[in-house]
């Protein structure tokens, strides 16, 4: 977005001239700035064809390396499973010779198991060590910082009210520490929506007043918003972060404690050899039933999950783009992110830049940690399918997008291990749905076509298909409890701690909240199957995402808007049942919950999205989190002062206004973005556009209107 500003000029309204306004305009003393001075930084891109080993750091300390042992546990024991998986498989199906049919379903099998496998070895590590650390728990430190960190909020056409109510909340809780004067907040927006523009700028006035006038929160938008969200922080880091030691970069969504804030700058100033400190979000504050679901599997499982994770990779951790805390230097020394190339959606920009960014950082020399045992980080997740579906297609895109980083030279094998990591995790969803074809394209061969008993001339012997029907039970038994594994590790976690069991509805509570959750999963598992599946089809064939903002309330749809988004996963399920149903009821009946799921895509969809259905759980207290009785200091005080900010960006100006106010026009002045630097001859075709319409107008409405309609972005000056 960009705000075309010519001061010194007189401005001009409809109203009149005001011979004093390029006075008040050049005056910047009397308003705050919207910025710190710059302090500039080279943060170079990085070559992904090349590196030299010789220019990787070298750790501090020798015991910040990582080692083996838990590696050959975690992935070895998955390996061996997944080995004993499949030759069981074989034997199920080759009591026979096998049939092509058969070769796919094994060929696939092996495919989707050793990810469940993965999943399943590295929970029971996560397992113990959280059973371990209830025992053996560290005091914590104490002591001033010493270093300065900045706190970056990127934003995009996101709600003022939530951004910065949320930063108020945050800003007091550290300063409640007594460590305020080690941290600078920034919100740094790539905001585009004229009017969501101007609102920022009235919530920010109303930030710093609420704060008592202190110059620690500040806001910049950019002109253009090259990069997206990662070009966003890259420009912050060229421009000013050379003035701060460390960098804590959240999402419009994300809430820490001010403990967790304050640890998180402590430990990266104890370890000279941590580039990266990540923290693992937990998700609240969601209302509708997709997002209570979410927020109860995060919560219950995904703790066992994130630790073991956090376990086996050790130094060689990973980024989530938000709620961690990173080293200036090592991210602007090895992290500037390269343009691909060729075209989007596999060139271009990096989207997914987070795992990017850790595997580079990792690359030279510093380590990526996964603090599990840190609480306090949280963030939201979206309230409907659709939102859900919506976010999903652009994380997709940017994950396959990794398949041009995963042979960059010199990353680390667990680096490429978690870029691999990303991209299954969507390209595991096509090869269900074709295991699951595949699997009744098996059943349907043996009930309708007539076997080949002889496939060879001169074979003395008949060939037909055949499976073990005891060892495909007892085949199927194991594969139900590799993938619960994680789950029921979880739940007994959960339950062993009173201080989380409690507040979650207790032992009967928790465990209808349990059942309650598997049974809703399942039934959606099958429609994000096919959304996952229908996002590859889309990037194979070459369809950008694009950027768009995130919903982060009510997740309510139109009834069209459902039917259009779900009437082929209804097609597909009732496509799928009649197969199965020809075969044998029986078959029908093994593959009732994906059927069912897909059948009931429109109202499933419907019911899970409402926030009048969601609030009806949530005073049943199905799927209840402890958090929802638990006090969070910090997400009181941004409810206690969202409805400031709500009512502020309601009666914030429009553009008309602010330039018919001289007052309005030198705030507004004083927290623009200068115009940077740029090539002889690289001219933007919109803004060249849109100052010469301004250019041309007569009045002061007629520039507001072509200013708002030069797409999307605000353009102003005041007519001479």
């Amino acid at each position: 977005m960009d705000v075309v500003t010519a001061r010194g000029a007189h401005l001009q309204t409809e109203a009149g001239p005001q011979p004093d306004a390029a006075a008040r305009i050049d005056d910047a003393k009397a308003f705050p700035p919207g910025m710190p001075p710059e302090v500039a930084g080279a943060m170079p891109p990085q070559r992904l064809d090349r590196f030299d080993p010789s220019t990787r750091r070298k750790l501090v300390s020798p015991a910040a390396r990582s080692s083996a042992f838990r590696r050959i546990a975690v992935l070895g024991s998955a390996l061996a499973l997944t080995a004993f998986a499949i030759y069981e498989m074989y034997l199920v199906l080759a009591i026979g010779d096998l049939t092509p049919v058969e070769q796919v379903v094994l060929g696939l099998f092996a495919l989707t198991f050793v990810w469940i496998a993965v999943a399943m070895t590295s929970s029971i590590a996560g397992f113990c060590a959280i059973l371990r650390r209830r025992f053996t728990r560290k005091p914590a430190a104490t002591g001033p910082l010493t270093r300065r960190t900045a706190v970056l909020m990127p934003t995009y056409n996101e709600q003022p009210d939530r951004v910065f109510g949320g930063l108020e909340a945050m800003i007091r809780s550290v300063e409640a520490l007594g460590h305020g004067d080690a941290f600078d907040w920034f919100v740094i927006a790539d905001t585009t929506d004229p009017e969501i523009a101007l609102e920022e700028e009235t919530a920010l006035a109303l930030a710093r007043a609420r704060l008592g006038g202190r110059l620690r929160l500040f806001y910049r938008r950019r002109r253009h918003n090259t990069g997206r969200k990662a070009g966003n922080v890259a420009d912050f880091c060229r421009r000013w972060g050379a003035a701060y030691d460390h960098l804590l970069v959240l999402d419009a969504d994300s809430l820490m404690e001010g403990g967790t804030i304050v640890e998180l700058a402590r430990r990266m100033e104890a370890d000279p050899d941590a580039g990266l400190i990540q923290t693992i979000p937990m998700l609240i504050g969601g209302t509708t039933l997709i997002a209570r679901l979410q927020q109860f599997a995060g919560r219950v499982y995904g703790p066992v999950v994130g630790t073991g994770l956090s376990w086996w990779v050790q130094k060689e951790g990973n980024f989530w783009g938000h709620n961690a805390i990173i080293r200036s230097e090592a991210f602007m020394a090895c992290a500037g992110l390269p343009e691909l190339p060729g075209r989007p959606p596999f060139g271009g920009h990096i989207m997914s830049h987070d795992f990017v960014e850790a595997a580079l950082i990792r690359r030279g020399g510093w380590n990526v940690i996964i603090a599990d045992d840190l609480p306090g980080s949280y963030e939201e997740s979206p309230p409907s399918l659709i939102d859900l579906a919506i976010r999903d297609r652009r994380w997709c895109q940017g994950n396959l997008q990794h398949s041009k980083v995963l042979f960059a030279r010199g990353l680390h094998w667990v680096s490429r291990s978690h870029l691999l990591t990303g991209i299954l995790s969507y390209c595991t969803s096509p090869l269900w749905l074709l295991l699951l074809l595949a699997g009744l394209t098996l059943a349907l061969q043996a009930h309708f076509i007539r076997p080949e008993y002889f496939v060879d001339e001169f074979q003395l012997f008949p060939s037909w298909p055949r499976i073990d029907p005891e060892r495909a039970l007892g085949l199927f038994v194991l594969t139900m409890g590799v993938l619960f594994t994680p789950k029921i590790l979880g739940l007994i976690a959960f339950l062993a701690s009173g201080r989380e069991r409690r507040p979650a509805g207790g032992f009967i509570g928790v465990i209808a909240s349990f059942l309650f959750e598997v049974i809703l999963s399942a039934l959606v598992a099958p429609i994000m199957m096919l959304i996952h599946t229908g996002a590859i089809v889309q990037i194979l064939l070459r369809r950008d995402a694009g950027w768009n903002p995130q919903r982060r309330d009510d997740g309510g749809v139109p009834f069209r808007d459902l039917v259009r988004r779900h009437k082929w996963h209804m097609v597909s399920g009732i496509a799928l049942g009649a197969a199965a149903l020809a075969d044998s009821p029986i078959l029908l009946a093994w593959l009732a919950p994906a059927v069912t799921g897909l059948v009931l895509a429109i109202p499933l969809s419907a019911v899970t999205g409402s926030y009048a259905v969601g609030r009806v759980f949530k005073r049943i207290g199905l799927l209840r989190i402890p958090e929802e009785r638990l006090t969070i200091t910090e997400r009181d005080l941004m409810l206690e002062a969202r409805p400031a900010y709500a009512a502020a960006v309601a009666a914030a100006p429009g553009l008309a206004e602010v330039v018919a106010d001289p007052d309005r026009v030198s705030a507004h002045v004083a927290v623009t973005d200068r115009v940077l630097d740029r090539r002889r001859g690289a001219v933007d075709p919109v803004e060249a556009v849109a100052t010469a319409k301004i250019a041309e107008a007569q009045t002061q409405g007629e520039a507001s209107a072509s200013s708002i309609a030069a797409n999307g972005r605000l353009y102003w000056r005041p007519l001479r």
